[in-house]
């Protein structure tokens, strides 16, 4: 049987935020570091086995996390659950899972200026489904719970700052 993070990213596999290449947009931005820093993706927690000595990848220290740096180029079927949900973030309300655009996005991705509505309504279901999903396991749980308070204080600070 498949553990919650892997029915959530197999759930992922066959979608996009766009039905075409959304790369083709930004020039795939956010497969890409900037010149003078290496930047990735966060790992879900149990996914740093997947990527663990393996070419092309690199894993990193972020804080309590871990991140994913990639050559930029991957096969979709190895895309860690964060480039999965890009540019959205399914956080944790009391209700359960709602889906908003992530406020790490606003900074990289294009579509995420134009919020949800942008995007394939497929798509975005689907990362609410994955949300529900990774919520029976504990440690999904509790990343999740994280993640929704860090986004939560960057959305704060932008309002506070003035940003739409």
């Amino acid at each position: 049987m498949m553990d919650a993070l892997g029915r959530a990213r197999a759930l992922l596999a066959d979608v996009t935020p766009l039905k075409r290449d959304c790369g083709t947009l930004c020039a795939a931005v956010c497969c890409r570091s900037a010149e003078t820093e290496q930047t990735g993706m966060l790992l879900f927690p149990g996914e740093e086995e997947l990527y663990r000595g393996r070419e092309g990848y690199e894993i990193r220290p972020a804080g309590e996390d871990l991140l994913l740096i990639c050559s930029g180029a991957c096969d979709r079927e190895e895309r860690p659950m964060s480039c999965r949900i890009f540019p959205l973030l399914p956080v944790v309300r009391e209700n359960g899972i709602r889906v908003v655009t992530d406020e790490r996005a606003r900074f990289v991705c294009p579509l995420a200026a134009q919020g949800k509505r942008a995007l394939d309504p497929e798509f975005t279901e689907k990362v609410r489904m994955a949300g529900e999903i990774l919520l029976e396991d504990e440690a999904q749980r509790a990343f999740l719970i994280r993640l929704t308070g860090e986004h939560d204080e960057l959305k704060e600070l932008r309002s506070r700052l003035g940003g739409a």
